[in-house]
């Protein structure tokens, strides 16, 4: 019971920080979040632990939390780390991969991209088979440590992902750059995929960087 109000906890609050429904800077009072998401202490404060170890939201001494700042400079070297990472990872699971992984790749794409045809714009199921897709591609790299990286950079990427869709979802063609990059993948063209691969990291930055307004540095958390 206690692990699943945790988890409830850590998903209600990452989504709405995610969704920018709770603003950058804003505090995090443990009163308010228990009255708002209808929950104890205990499972919102391990919450707020693990969304500090994510970066989305920021510990103050002992005065408390509130939901990180972002900036332009972040984004650049956050799109920057992940095409490091990530040239190492698909070049590497190109050089290992087997025809199973070859298979689940191209399994992974289609599930991702018979919901993109089907859905009105990106939502949870999206999410899901989104992150699926892209574990997939670097599956076969034989480096554990490698991939829990990416996955972590992922995961810390979450946040310009939500504001690229917001910002300018309808301009940008996210169902044909996945397309590319599976064609050269499955084509073992390492070359192409690491370029196409950067490409996808830095247009979802550069959109995201696009949709920041001026942040005021706020007030100490109380």
């Amino acid at each position: 019971m206690g692990a699943t109000l945790n988890m409830s906890a850590f998903e209600r609050l990452r989504a709405d920080i995610l969704r920018g429904v709770i603003a950058p800077g804003e505090k995090l009072r443990i009163e308010a979040l228990k009255e708002r998401y209808g929950m104890g202490a205990s499972p919102l404060r391990e919450a707020l632990n693990r969304l500090s170890a994510l970066h989305l939201v920021e510990k103050i001494d002992q005065r408390g939390f509130r939901v990180a700042l972002i900036s332009p400079e972040t984004l650049v070297e956050l799109a920057m780390t992940r095409c490091w990472v990530s040239e190492i990872a698909i070049r590497e699971s190109i050089r290992a991969g087997n025809a199973a992984w070859e298979e689940s790749v191209v399994l992974a794409h289609h599930r991702l991209k018979r919901h993109h045809e089907t859905s009105t714009g990106p939502d949870r199921e999206w999410e899901v088979l989104h992150r699926q897709f892209h574990f997939a591609l670097i599956a076969a790299c034989p480096s554990h440590w490698l991939r829990e990286f990416h996955e972590t950079l992922f995961d810390l990427a979450d946040r310009s992902r939500h504001m690229a869709v917001l910002h300018d979802h309808a301009a940008r063609d996210v169902a044909g750059e996945h397309q590319l990059i599976v064609e050269a993948v499955i084509a073992r063209d390492v070359t192409r995929a690491v370029s196409l691969l950067n490409q996808h990291f830095r247009i979802t930055a550069d959109i995201a960087i696009a949709s920041i307004e001026p942040q005021s540095v706020p007030d100490p958390v109380d």
